[in-house]
């Protein structure tokens, strides 16, 4: 794929915490691509990996992770046509120079909780308005000024008034609101969307996905979704990595993941989904089994033991990655027989 059409490019991503004098593996050998301008939905249940993953790469985590890649590369396109190559992996400080250049001006963040996000002693004008004096060194004028066209772009009523209240005085759907004009203040080109819907109303969710599909629309900025709700892939992903117990699983365009889904993980999340007009009386698919502890896993598939497909065969050894199609990958034995190298 042309560097161009890449906006950032994660090769064997892992992480570890260690605690209690022992090293346990949280992320394994992620690797996948963003492309410019389009969105790749991370999915998975909840601690299979998927925010430890865009954490390690923001350079979010606490002293006690391990992070180690063969490549955490962002390509930021200059005023000249350019690509220059950020090598985050090897930035010697997580709060160094470089990285804080990145973070805030060039990759942004919505985090899960937007209550947990704003700080409530500052009034939310303010608190979106940092980023902003920080990053582009304006006016507090100016600041403000772009902080109001940002609340009324976002559908925020009163936006001269709500630039003073604290983040008490709005709603669930308000904060989120806020939150995303804090990711967006700077004109990023990357944003990254942690579960950016949880607790919303459907109806509030249907807004917030609005929102950030007219900002792909108008600014062409790249979204990664991470996110456990297949409706909201299918409504906005163009390429999907399924996530289990820190190994992706299964990768490819959304059509190939809805349509030709292969790993019986990826089978299992879709079966669980509820389909518009299905009837009361038929009960949702469910995964059976338990989400095993990670400092317990041994060699083999992760999946194995919730898998009605489970032979001995994967229960030891590397399990190979096989490509179904192109850009269509899977770790599963059943899968195929041609192994991807690349």
């Amino acid at each position: 794929m042309s560097e161009k059409n890449v906006i950032l490019k994660v090769r064997n991503l892992s992480t570890s915490f260690v605690s209690d004098g022992r090293e346990v593996r949280i992320v394994k050998n992620v690797s996948f691509d963003v492309k410019r301008g389009k969105t790749l939905a991370i999915v998975g249940e909840s601690g299979c990996g998927k925010s430890v993953t865009m954490n390690s790469i923001l350079r979010l985590l606490g002293r006690n992770a391990k992070v180690t890649a063969d490549k955490i590369d962002f390509y930021e396109k200059m005023p000249d046509g350019d690509m220059k190559i950020h090598h985050i992996n090897e930035f010697k400080k997580p709060n160094g120079k470089e990285m804080n250049f990145l973070r805030g001006q060039k990759i942004s963040m919505v985090f899960q909780d937007p209550m947990s996000s704003l700080d409530p002693v500052y009034r939310v004008g303010d608190q979106v308005m940092e980023g902003l004096r920080e990053h582009c060194k304006i006016s507090k004028k100016e600041a403000r000024e772009r902080t109001l066209e940002i609340f009324k772009k976002l559908g925020i009523p009163d936006p001269e008034k709500r630039m003073n209240c604290y983040p008490y005085e709005f709603s669930g759907g308000m904060k989120q609101r806020v939150v995303i004009a804090i990711a967006i203040i700077c004109n990023p080109d990357l944003i990254i969307c942690d579960e950016p819907t949880t607790a919303l109303d459907v109806t509030i969710q249907a807004q917030i996905m609005d929102i950030l599909q007219d900002l792909q629309d108008t600014l062409g900025i790249s979204i990664v979704m991470i996110t456990h709700n297949m409706g909201l892939v299918a409504q906005m992903a163009s390429e999907v990595c399924v996530m289990y117990m820190g190994r992706i699983v299964e990768k490819g365009a959304a059509e190939d993941i809805f349509d030709h889904p292969c790993h019986p993980y990826t089978q299992a999340l879709l079966k669980s989904v509820p389909v518009l007009g299905m009837s009361g009386e038929k009960e949702l698919a469910t995964i059976p089994g338990a989400t095993p502890n990670p400092a317990e896993l041994k060699d083999g598939c992760e999946f194995a033991d919730r898998c009605s497909y489970c032979t001995e065969a994967c229960r030891s050894g590397e399990i190979p990655v096989y490509e179904i199609s192109a850009g269509h990958t899977v770790r599963c034995i059943r899968a195929g027989q041609q192994e991807v190298t690349s």
